[in-house]
């Protein structure tokens, strides 16, 4: 069997990983744009306090995480996953109801996510939050680093044969699949390595004014109107978000395959449209950032979940991650002032022991969403099949979401029913 997997995010990984593990002929194509979701994403995995009014897009986050354990072992290196529980937050006690009873709904059927327990004292176990917070604790829940997996995932499939490329990869009308180089706007060739992956190295929007279905937030806090600034000057080698930044140069070059999965993330849309399908996959921006605490000890920390963002969560080298904003501003890959004061002024609300700890890094993704709703997950044609949409659940389902894909190129029974994910 070869394959073609389009996009090297955490589920293209993930379908390379099981593609190339049942002996299949794996070729990974990856055009490096800006904005990949997997690098930017906080690596939460705590299925258990979202979708409450959507039982298959739980399962399929619940099942992703489930998933987690044995895929550490079978890449037997580290990833960043540990298991730290995650610390639900309110200002006031009876706004914890809900989620304490979604819990105890699901705790049969999910016994991984831990006996749950009020916590009398939070900054007991996350020093820098406010006083008088009320709290419940999920010990199951679990934190990952995104780009250590997706990178692991790569490895793991090229030290099997699977070969890995840079490049525009585009469809024929019949699935045939084309890679070429490319030119940005400017007409300077880009042709960015993929280092870190050598083997030797949506859900839907509520209505204004409607509160989240969602434990985490879901939908932008409010429609800030973008800036109207010139864009900033970004040295090579990095590549243009927007599809129609991208200028193909040369004939491109034809790659045999007898299935193609396209998990191209925010640019599936795009590399399908040559089917004659058009899949409302759309990019939604988060900003993100971390900051470090010198000489604090932040490994072990919980993650912070508040009723509504931001999320917070410890990290080793005394680093914090705090995020993320939820922008529907298209394929704008941008760290703005306004972005970061969002998410500096709800941090510090949450946790004001923050207040002199250091940024280090910020990061921004688009993160893929399927305009319908759930994920996307299914055939498209008879040698094209697509796997996206996962939106910020794509580090607690992207490498389950991978071997659905494997498990469907090669003709298996996936391990869950797709028919929820199905193209509509």
């Amino acid at each position: 069997m070869r394959a073609v997997v389009i996009g090297n995010g955490i589920v293209g990984a993930g379908a390379a990983y099981h593609l190339s593990r049942r002996g299949a002929a794996v070729t990974v194509v990856d055009a490096c744009c800006q904005g990949g979701a997997t690098q930017a994403g906080a690596g939460i995995v705590c299925p258990w306090v979202d979708h409450p009014e959507d039982d298959d897009w739980y399962r399929l986050t619940r099942e992703g995480a489930r998933a987690y354990p044995a895929l550490v072992e079978e890449l037997g290196e580290d990833i960043g996953y540990a298991k730290v529980g995650a610390l639900l937050v309110a200002e006031d006690p009876v706004d914890l109801e809900p989620v304490r009873t979604l819990l105890r709904r699901r705790h049969a059927e999910a016994p991984e996510m831990g006996d749950v327990v009020d916590v009398d004292t939070p900054t007991e176990l996350f020093p820098p939050l406010s006083d008088g917070l009320s709290a419940l604790l999920v010990p199951g829940a679990a934190r990952v680093d995104g780009r250590s997996v997706r990178d692991a995932l790569l490895r793991a499939a090229a030290a099997r044969g699977a070969e890995l490329r840079t490049g525009i990869a585009t469809l024929t009308g019949d699935g045939e699949v084309l890679v070429y180089q490319a030119d940005t706007e400017n007409g300077t060739r880009w042709s960015p390595a993929v280092a870190a992956a050598s083997p030797g190295g949506a859900e839907p929007v509520p209505a204004e004014g409607s509160e989240p279905t969602s434990w985490r937030q879901s939908a932008p806090l409010a429609d800030a109107p973008e800036p109207t600034v010139p864009e900033p000057v970004v040295p090579e080698p990095v590549a243009p978000a927007s599809p129609e930044a991208l200028r193909l140069t040369g004939e491109g070059v034809p790659v045999e395959a007898d299935v193609v999965i396209v998990a191209a993330g925010a640019w599936t849309g795009e590399v399908c449209r040559p089917l004659g399908v058009e899949l409302p996959v759309f990019p939604r921006r988060g900003q993100i950032l971390h900051a470090t605490m010198e000489g604090v000890d932040t490994a072990w920390w919980p993650i912070v979940l508040p009723r509504i963002g931001p999320y917070l969560l410890g990290f080793p080298d005394s680093r914090v991650v705090v995020g993320a904003t939820v922008e529907d501003v298209g394929f704008s890959p941008r760290i703005t002032m306004g972005g970061l004061d969002e998410v500096i002024e709800a941090g510090l609300r949450v946790a004001p022991g923050l207040f002199n700890a250091t940024v280090t890094e910020t990061r921004v993704g688009l993160r893929p969403v399927y305009a319908p709703g759930r994920a996307l997950i299914g055939p498209l044609s008879e040698r094209v099949l697509v796997a996206t949409g996962l939106s910020a659940y794509g580090l607690t389902a992207g490498p389950f979401t991978g071997e659905i894909a494997a498990a469907l190129a090669l003709g298996e029974t996936p391990p869950i029913d797709i028919a929820p994910y199905a193209p509509a």
